[in-house]
């Protein structure tokens, strides 16, 4: 972006020029009368040349403001009355690479041949009569430096021709550099400059053999970039950039593109993210997905979290589908049923349990009518986790003990009381669902009778049972019956 400093201070002087006396097409610089300068143009029969004020345009070791002395040998007080003028101590601040040092050895190219550069090149209008003086004009420089376009018409690339990257102006403030204009390549339609494919901001940002292009240095720092970027840390012409808070003066808010406003977006964004996680690295971070999404490795694994160097990147709203609409509290049940990866979307247990886990029983229409009857086979199925919204060692003991089904011991009667017959083919159940037993029994339950070194010495194994695969696998297992002593070993 070609900064505007020579335009800001011109606009900041209140620097107009007019029509000059005598015609000719010339123009007189004018100072406003709040603050009122030297009159050049009144002054023009007096100075020959301009080095006779300011020497140091020719010699660098001179002084480039006149001294006082030289305005009081007119004014001084008789002859024309005193002036209290001194020239200024300090420079403006500017992120101008030109200083008057150079101007000795400066020369461009005309018909006749190489010439040095004088005084009025710069500071003379074109056709101005002798003496009209105004400041040095973007433009003028383009006419040696560039294309000879108006100064925001020219390339974007010329930018740091004459001006130095931002973090050097330490002079300039932040309203100086809010006040930068915007190029008119950054105002493409549509949001083309910011667009991360074809001719956007990237590609002008990184179109160069250097890590950044010096050009973007001039108005942008590192922190001006991570306003929007979440992968600062991973792209080189960010890092590229020097830091520096005051580039925060010139404001950019992140935007989602045009292919997010479309209306299948939100159907679509998740085969998108999958095919090519990198393209929305830049603005989403893990924090993006999760807003809407539940936790989940295989959705923003891929994507950077929030972190010191980043953006805050893109920080969507979760809002309900429109099939959530029009009651879906009250049938929801039976979609959650039938299709339950479509609510694991969005949704983790704990959000179910909010409502169901407080009471239940209480809860209408949680468990189907005549859900109490089958409960069983749906439990040992696996087909809800009963423990997500009851306790097993209380709600469940308590309502069988109510009811009389459960045992005084491993072997008597009680819960099994179904079959008569159960403890001679427990084995069978417990090989097929461990986990059922676990509900009420412990392991010395079973070493009771199963244990190697004590107890009924019931041998546990099934027919085709294999103890040597058993024992590479996990030989702790074994000593669970059989101690240190395990077969084999």
């Amino acid at each position: 972006m070609i900064a505007r400093t020579v335009a800001a201070i011109l606009f900041a002087a209140g620097l107009t020029t007019v029509p000059a006396p005598g015609g000719g097409g010339g123009l007189r610089a004018q100072q406003p009368d709040s603050a009122p300068r030297f009159d050049h143009y009144r002054h023009r029969r007096l100075f020959p040349t301009c080095v006779s004020c300011h020497q140091g345009a020719e010699d660098p070791d001179q002084p480039l403001w006149p001294d006082t002395a030289t305005c009081n040998a007119c004014h001084d007080g008789t002859n024309r009355p005193k002036v209290a003028w001194r020239p200024p101590t300090e420079e403006r601040p500017s992120n101008l690479k030109f200083v008057h040092d150079l101007v000795p050895i400066m020369t461009r190219q005309t018909p006749q041949g190489t010439e040095s550069l004088a005084c009025k090149d710069c500071h003379t209008p074109a056709g101005g009569e002798w003496m009209v003086v105004q400041r040095a004009r973007p433009e003028r420089c383009l006419e040696c430096h560039g294309t000879g376009a108006p100064h925001l018409a020219s390339p974007d690339t010329l930018c740091s021709t004459c001006h130095l990257p931002l973090p050097r102006a330490a002079g300039l403030t932040a309203a100086r550099i809010a006040a930068f204009p915007v190029p008119p390549s950054h105002r493409a339609p549509g949001g083309q400059f910011m667009s991360r494919t074809g001719l956007g901001h990237g590609a002008l940002a990184t179109g160069t053999k250097q890590p950044v292009a010096p050009s973007c240095a001039v108005c942008h720092a590192r922190d001006f970039c991570i306003t929007c970027h979440v992968d600062a840390p991973e792209q080189p012409a960010i890092q590229a950039l020097e830091a520096d808070p005051r580039a925060l003066a010139i404001v950019v808010r992140l935007q989602a593109p045009a292919t997010h406003r479309e209306p299948t977006f939100l159907q679509r964004h998740g085969a998108a993210e999958r095919a090519n996680p990198r393209q929305c690295s830049p603005c989403h971070t893990q924090e993006s997905c999760l807003a809407c999404h539940a936790p989940s490795q295989h959705v923003a694994a891929a994507l950077p979290g929030r972190g010191p160097g980043r953006g805050l990147g893109a920080q969507p709203a979760r809002r309900p589908p429109d099939s959530h609409r029009e009651n879906f509290a009250n049938r929801h049940a039976s979609v959650a049923a039938t299709t339950p990866a479509t609510c694991a979307g969005c949704h983790v247990r704990t959000d179910c349990l909010e409502c169901h886990r407080p009471n239940a029983a209480a809860a209408p229409g949680y468990h189907p009518a005549g859900f109490l009857t089958r409960h069983p086979a749906s439990a040992y199925a696996r087909e809800t986790r009963c423990s997500d919204c009851h306790n097993v060692g209380s709600f469940c003991a308590t309502c069988h003990a109510s009811a009389g089904l459960v045992s005084s011991g491993p072997l008597r009667a009680g819960y099994h009381d179904g079959s008569r017959f159960f403890s001679v083919g427990h084995g069978q159940a417990a090989r097929q669902s461990l986990e059922t037993c676990t509900g009420c029994h412990v392991e010395r339950d079973c070493l009771t009778c199963h244990s190697a070194v004590g107890g009924r010495h019931f041998n546990p194994h099934g027919p085709g049972f294999d103890a040597a695969r058993m024992r590479r696998k996990n030989p702790e297992m074994c000593t669970a019956c059989h101690g240190a002593a395990i077969p084999g070993n």
